[in-house]
C-alpha cells in the first residue's frame, strides 16, 4: 500500500512554477530521502502532503486520504525546515499542550524531554530557547504522538553532533513511513534508503541508495552523482 502518494500536482507562487507536475509515491513503512537544489520545489511537497498548502492541479494523499482531513492529522507528524513552537510557552508547556489534545499520556512528554537531553531547559520559555534546543523541541512535537507518517524538512539543522546522533537513533527506531527533505547526502543516508531528486519541480531520478551510487565511477562520492543528476548529466 502507497502511504504518501503525489499525483501531476502543479503549484505556482504568482509567476514562478514551485511543482511541474510533480509525481511520486511512497510506501508504507518506506524511508524516502527528498534531495534538490534549493528552490527544487522540497519544502513545497511537504506543505503540500501536510495539509497546509493546497496545490493548483494535481492531487496528493495520505494513506488515501487528503493532507487536510482531520484522519491524516491524527497519523501525520510534520517538521518544517523553520519550526517555531509557542514562544510563550516553556518546553514541557508545549508538549503539555499538544499531548492533551492529542490524547497522549504526559509520561510520553517526559520521555522525549529525557531522550533529548531538554531536561534543563523544561521550564524554559521556547522563545529563549537557542536555536539546537528549539530544533530539539520542535523533533520531539512531531514525533510525540508516535505518528505513521513522518515528514521532516532539514531535520538535523542546527543540531550539534552528538544531538545528530540521538535524533537519528531516536528516528530510525519508529516504525513509520519517511518522507525526509534535505540537501545533505548523509543525512539521506542515515535516515533513509530510498532517493527521489526533484530539481525545477519534477522528479529527475527515484532509486534506492544503492543503485544511486551505482551510477557513479569508483570512489565517485555521492554527493558528485546526486550533483551530477541535478544538474542534467548522466
Amino acid at each position: 500500500m502507497e502511504c504518501i502518494e503525489v499525483k501531476n500536482v502543479v503549484k505556482r507562487y504568482g509567476n514562478i512554477t514551485a511543482l511541474n507536475n510533480l509525481s511520486f509515491s511512497v510506501p508504507c513503512y518506506g524511508r524516502y530521502a527528498l534531495l534538490g537544489p534549493n528552490g527544487a520545489g522540497k519544502s513545497t511537497t511537504l506543505k503540500i502532503l501536510s495539509g497546509l498548502l493546497k496545490p493548483d492541479q494535481g492531487e496528493a494523499y495520505i494513506k488515501g486520504m487528503p493532507p487536510n482531513s482531520k484522519e491524516v492529522k491524527k497519523i501525520l507528524g510534520y517538521l518544517p525546515e523553520d519550526a517555531m513552537p509557542y514562544r510563550t510557552l516553556t518546553v514541557v508547556e508545549n508538549l503539555e499542550y499538544f499531548a492533551s489534545f492529542r490524547g497522549v499520556p504526559r509520561q510520553r512528554v517526559y520521555e522525549l524531554i529525557n531522550l533529548l537531553d531538554l531536561e534543563s531547559y523544561a521550564n524554559v520559555e521556547a522563545g529563549k530557547l537557542s536555536r539546537g534546543n528549539l530544533q530539539k523541541l520542535s523533533i520531539a512535537l512531531t514525533i510525540l504522538h508516535n505518528p505513521e507518517v513522518v515528514l521532516l524538512d532539514e531535520p538535523l539543522n542546527y543540531l550539534d553532533i552528538p544531538t545528530q546522533e540521538k535524533v537519528i537513533n531516536l528516528l530510525r527506531s519508529m516504525k513509520a513511513t519517511f518522507l525526509v527533505s534535505t540537501h545533505i547526502m548523509s543525512i539521506a543516508t542515515r535516515l533513509t534508503d530510498h532517493v527521489i531528486i526533484i530539481n525545477k519541480g519534477g522528479v529527475v531520478w527515484a532509486g534506492t541508495i544503492e543503485e544511486l551510487k551505482n551510477l557513479g565511477r569508483e570512489d565517485e562520492p555521492i554527493e558528485s552523482i546526486v550533483a551530477r543528476i541535478m544538474s542534467g548529466g548522466s
